[in-house]
Formats: C-alpha cells, structure tokens, sequence
C-alpha cells in the first residue's frame, strides 16, 4: 500500500513542480517587458543631421532590444540636412516597441522632415502654442527632392497607415498648422501640453506595433481625495546626445559654423600680426576647423567661402599698411556677399539677419579697430617723438627681407630695408627714416643707398 501512494505522491510532486516552472518560466517569458519596463523620451531639436538621426534609429533600436514599454520622440525640427529620411521612416514602422511622436515643449515646430516622422508614428501629438508643417522641403539641403506632389501623397500614406486623416495629413505638405488646427483636421491625434501628460493620456490605449497591437500601460493613480492625480507607473528616461553628438549638432548650425569660420579667420591674423603662436592662433585655428567641419555637412557654395577668405586678406592688407583704402573697400564687399550667399538649398538654413550683422559689423570693427590699435600698442615705442629715433641702433628679432621686426630702445618695431640690403635675424641695424609705423633701417655698416636717394638724385641734376 504504501508502494503505490508514495510513487501517487511523488508524482504528485513532481506535476506541481513542473507546473510552478512552467508558470515561472511564462512569467518570464511573457513578463520580459514588465520586467524592464521604462518609457524612453528622446529629444530631437534643431536640424536633424547624422547625429540627430543616428539618436534616433539607435533608441528605438535600443528599446526594442530591451522591450520597452514605449519611444517618445520629443520634436522641435525645422528639417532635416545630409540626411536619408527614408531609413527613420522604417524604423518607426518596423518597431515592436510603439513609437510616438509629441512636438513639444509649447512654441516648439515639426517641418520638413520632422513632420514626416510625425505622421509616420502610430500616435502624434502637438503641444499648446506649438506648430506642425509645412512639410515641404523635406531635406533642406535639396528642396526639390521629394517634390511636393510626393510629400503630400507620401503624408496621406502615412496618415491612412495610422488610421488619421489622409486629406488633413496632405494640409501639412503646405501649410503650418497650430495643434488645434492640427488636432481638428485630424492630422493629429491630440493635443498634450507636456509630455508627462502624454505619458499618461497614453494609459489603456491601444497602440499598432510591427508585432500587433499592444494596450499601453502608462499610468497610476496617487494620492487620496482632491490629492487624486495619475502619474506613469515606471521609470521615465530621458534621452539626448551624447558630449560627441553635441559637439557635431552645434557644429552643424549653419549660424554657429559661419561664425566660427569668420572668427577663426581674424585671429589666425591677430596672431599673424602678433609675430607669434599663442593662445589666439590656436583659438582661430580650432575655430576654423569647426567651422569646415559643419560646412560639410551643410550646401555651402565654397566660392562664397572664398568670399569670406578674401574678405580678411583685405582687411588684412590696409591693417599692414596702416590706412583704410581700396583693400578695406574690397573686403567689406567680399564679407557682405559672401556670408548673404555662404549657403544654398533651402533659405531655413540661412542665418538670421541680427547673425549676420553680428558677424559683419563685428569683424569690421576688430580688422579696423582693434587690430589697428593693438598693432600700434603692440610695434609703439616707451619715449616721445619717433622723429627723435632717427640714428638709433637696434637689432633685427625677425628678418627684414624687405620687411620684418627690430627691436628699438627695447620695443618692438615693424621694420622695411632696401631689397639689396637684407638684414638677418639678429644684426645690427640703424633707423634711416620714420615713416608711420614703420622703420625704415639699414645695416649697421655696409648699408646701400636707398632707391629714393638716387631718385631725388638725378631730379636735382636735371
């Protein structure tokens, strides 16, 4: 008797161990999701270049990996630049962790290609105050691919895939809708002031998914009475780029790269003028490479940044000579027309007017102004009357061949010679003439007479 009630028993046992591993193992399985629940909120602002889209396909690629509860893309883009929009597209729609869109905060905007993506995620929202399309031009480095027969009929396949309006999705190829309008034409699916009120609006909602529709979980309800209020239910985790992504985000503003290309430009020659490499140089150097860093990625017409090049070697050759003249009148024209002609495509990529006359205005004033004077302060003598130098004796601390620098009772001097006297680094030299700024010098000994000489010389013989 025992016999058989121990081996009943035993598999007894052994039938409600294998159905408590079951259970375990389909809690497992099916609570993969629970377990690493969270909601990723991605922030997409400004242009969306390389690293802005790379922000994106890697997110969601990292959501689905981790099963996450759901992508917030939080938008405020005015296009997008030397970008595949096509690839972005996919991954939304590909995606078996639900993707939505809020373009947000208020006063934010979805164009070009950010109003694409709009329409492409199964849940779009807008904020208050903020605003949607026109969708046209999609990439703003190439305004007329797609055109916009295309951005609409691709708006309405979008709009029709996710079950909202497909004549209210085409209103945004053209035109700027406010959330309302948005919302009313239902091109939309509503209006959320922030995005943890779209977090928990969100909460029961069925939601279509490459993998089906999935009912999101979102949302708790806290607190007691009129303390009553919903809150998300897991950890909410914001996402932006990374101090690399950033860097070349900021380079990419097409303001932020002509203005560090202009600026890089004038202290290169600050430092030139300088007789030295310091901290400015290195400053202007890092500048300009910033600054070509972000022109490839932007439509820049590199004639106009020849413009720009011109422009401080105009500059650059009145500042030598010590007087504003046809060179000065040369650059202030180059500068003008190269940075209102510096990029093509679209004209949301030109910068805007109080840049421009930032970057104008301010680099006149520093080739002009500053770099006059400190150039001055810089090659000025201690003692009075620079006449009072003539005779004087010096040495040269950079070649003058025909021109260079010496050093006069301890100051710093630009300096000219006659083309058949060059004088060495280190020589001995003597002032001739004041002439301005400039010395005008000859070796201690051995020195040739000056071609002015000899021409005063034959006028007076005649």
């Amino acid at each position: 008797m025992r016999s058989p009630v121990r081996r009943v028993a035993a598999l007894a046992c052994l039938g409600a161990a294998a159905i408590l591993l079951m259970g375990v193992g389909e809690a497992g399985a099916g609570g993969g999701r629970a377990g690493r629940r969270r909601i990723d909120v991605v922030k997409v602002d400004g242009l969306i270049d390389p690293p802005t889209a790379s922000l994106i396909r890697d997110s969601i690629r990292d959501a689905n990996a981790d099963r996450a509860t759901m992508v917030v893309l939080q938008i405020d883009s005015s296009g997008a630049v030397d970008v595949d929009v096509d690839p972005l597209l996919r991954s939304i729609r590909e995606s078996k962790v639900p993707v939505v869109v809020w373009v947000g905060p208020s006063g934010a905007g979805a164009r070009g290609a950010a109003a694409l993506l709009l329409e492409a995620a199964p849940v779009a929202s807008v904020s208050s105050g903020s605003s949607v399309g026109a969708a046209a031009p999609v990439a703003l480095d190439d305004p007329g691919d797609p055109s916009r027969v295309a951005v609409r009929r691709r708006l309405a396949g979008l709009a029709r895939r996710n079950g909202r309006s497909p004549t209210g999705a085409r209103q945004l190829a053209d035109r700027k809708l406010s959330a309302d309008e948005a919302r009313r034409l239902r091109a939309t699916n509503s209006v959320e002031p922030t995005v943890g009120e779209l977090i928990v609006s969100l909460d029961g909602r069925p939601v279509a998914t490459a993998d089906g529709t999935e009912v999101l979980s979102t949302a708790k309800v806290v607190g007691q009475g009129v303390d009553r209020r919903r809150q998300p239910n897991q950890e909410v985790r914001f996402i932006r780029l990374d101090l690399g992504g950033q860097l070349l985000h900021t380079l990419g503003s097409p303001s932020v790269a002509y203005l560090l290309f202009v600026a890089g430009l004038a202290l290169i020659v600050f430092e030139f003028y300088t007789c030295g490499i310091g901290l400015a140089g290195l400053a202007g150097a890092l500048a300009v490479i910033g600054g070509l860093v972000g022109f490839s990625h932007l439509p820049v017409h590199w004639w106009a940044v020849g413009l720009l090049v011109l422009a401080v070697f105009g500059f650059s050759v009145d500042v030598q000579a010590g007087s504003l003249a046809v060179w000065t009148v040369i650059g202030s024209l180059s500068l003008v027309a190269g940075s209102l002609t510096l990029y093509g495509g679209s004209s949301r990529l030109d910068p805007p007017w109080w840049v421009l006359l930032i970057v104008i205005v301010g680099t006149a004033l520093f080739m002009l102004g500053a770099m006059t004077a400190v150039i001055r302060s810089r090659f000025s003598t201690p003692t009075v009357g620079r006449e009072g130098m003539i005779g004087d004796m010096g040495e040269a601390e950079v070649a003058v061949d025909p021109e260079g620098v010496v050093v006069i009772r301890g100051a710093r001097w630009r300096a000219r010679t006659n083309r058949a006297t060059p004088i060495s680094p280190g020589d001995p030299v003597r002032v001739v003439a004041v002439e301005g700024l400039v010395l005008e010098v000859e070796p201690e000994s051995g020195g040739a007479e000056d071609y002015r000489e000899r021409a005063k010389r034959r006028r007076s013989r005649r």
